[in-house]
């Protein structure tokens, strides 16, 4: 297991919630020695990982239960954006009748209901595959000042299921994101969709939250698995 980590220190606006996960795309991509050519994105949200491709590709099909990130998905007759959610067993059941050259997915499977069977459903495609996956540090001090449980899986977690049906390089990168502002930091939190709890704050705790918070940067973690 390589672990390895990148500070990132940015000013950001409102609107500048995609910084992790351009980053986590550009790791991504920089992790494959070829060009596929047919190309399946699991959760491939309004199509950052397609927009981030700068080869000739034959087909590429991203999939999201996300009808307004599809909405804004680039199409076109080589691209397919369609409704479909891996946590349902027939879209794998469909999309195991195409045949294809890599499997993608970036920033999405931390929120799989059952890793084991979305891992085991990939594996039947005996295809390459690049997959990142957000832990249960992400956002860890965050949770820890406000006393929450992070709803998603450790790397410990992670690790020991996808060994199941992968022998692939497992890496594993923290980030961390530092703000001007605790307000900016926790816009970010509202719009990134990567925090590691659904739990909603009544707003006595939020401002406790927000004034007790210790740090001026957020933490994420990311594993990489990549053939």
């Amino acid at each position: 297991m390589k672990i390895s980590s990148e500070f990132s220190k940015h000013a950001l606006e409102y609107n500048n919630h995609n910084i992790i996960q351009n980053k986590v795309i550009k790791k991504l991509l920089s992790c494959i020695d070829q060009k596929p050519k047919d190309i399946l994105d699991l959760g491939c949200g309004n199509g950052s990982l397609c927009k981030a491709i700068d080869w000739d590709y034959n087909h590429f099909t991203g999939v999201d239960f996300a009808p307004g990130m599809l909405e804004l998905h680039p199409k076109s007759k080589k691209i397919e954006a369609i409704y479909g959610d891996f946590n349902d067993k027939t879209l794998f059941d469909n999309l195991h009748t195409y045949q294809y050259d890599y499997i993608f997915s970036a920033s999405a499977l931390q929120w799989a209901e059952n890793l084991d069977e979305v891992f085991k459903s990939i594996q039947k495609f005996n295809t390459p595959i690049a997959l990142a996956i957000f832990t249960s540090n992400t956002f860890k001090s965050i949770n820890d000042t406000a006393s929450i449980n992070s709803l998603l899986r450790s790397v410990d977690e992670i690790d020991k299921i996808q060994k199941k049906y992968f022998n692939v390089n497992f890496e594993v990168i923290n980030y961390k994101l530092e703000f001007k502002s605790t307000r900016n930091m926790f816009r970010y939190i509202k719009k990134s969709g990567v925090s590691g709890t659904r739990k909603i704050l009544n707003y006595k705790e939020s401002k406790k939250l927000f004034n007790e918070y210790p740090l001026n940067y957020l933490e994420f973690e990311v594993v990489f698995i990549t053939s």
